[in-house]
């Protein structure tokens, strides 16, 4: 990590700026606890999910998915469809530290894990974003954290050297990957520790 202050700050939208939960969608679906259980285990997983952030079209893997699990092809299909029903609002906390960043002046980003499609759908809901001056989505780059190469595009975007980003994601492995390249990072666990840091590094006044 460098030495120098950060003056910029690059957020992770999934689990630090909102709350997402496929439970949130499927539980409306299908009633049984253990069968739920179940199916968020093996047919539509976050792992299945990845593929999408990764840039596979959402229509190609719900198509395959129903085809390996038959029985579930309309809870299937309503992925695609009623994706923002697994975002159920914003992370406690987070969205006072952007609106108090934007009322210091203070530049801020997001580069986040999205899929493509899902995110044309959710970003108009979320104004939120309105505060940040570019976004970079893994499923539009068909790159994701944390592959060095996404935060390279990051770099090339934002126009800000790395030495003057600091990155807030919940993941330790995608903060490793951005403090390789010179990034300060905070790995998020709840709004309170992030101010702290961010009033450390003077982003925020006391």
């Amino acid at each position: 990590m460098s030495e120098a202050r950060p003056t910029a700050v690059v957020w992770d939208v999934g689990r630090v700026l909102y709350r997402w939960d496929l439970r949130c969608l499927f539980g409306q679906l299908i009633a049984d606890n253990a069968e739920l259980d179940w199916f968020l285990a093996n047919v539509v997983t976050e792992e299945w999910h990845f593929e999408h952030d990764a840039g596979r079209p959402i229509g190609e893997m719900v198509v395959e998915r129903q085809r390996h699990f038959p029985a579930y092809a309309d809870i299937i299909a309503a992925y695609e469809t009623r994706f923002n029903e697994t975002i159920p609002g914003p992370v406690e906390g987070t969205h006072e530290l952007v609106e108090a960043l934007a009322a210091h002046g203070v530049p801020q980003f997001a580069l986040t894990n999205f899929g493509d499609e899902f995110w044309a759908m959710f970003a108009p809901t979320a104004p939120i974003f309105d505060h940040m001056r570019d976004i970079v989505v893994s499923g539009r780059e068909k790159c994701v954290k944390p592959d060095p190469a996404i935060y390279a595009i990051a770099e090339t975007r934002f126009g800000i050297t790395p030495d003057r980003l600091l990155f807030i994601d919940d993941r330790a492995d995608n903060i490793a990957a951005a403090e390789a390249r010179g990034w300060h990072g905070h790995v998020f666990q709840g709004a309170d520790a992030a101010a702290a840091d961010l009033r450390r590094y003077g982003l925020l006044t006391p």
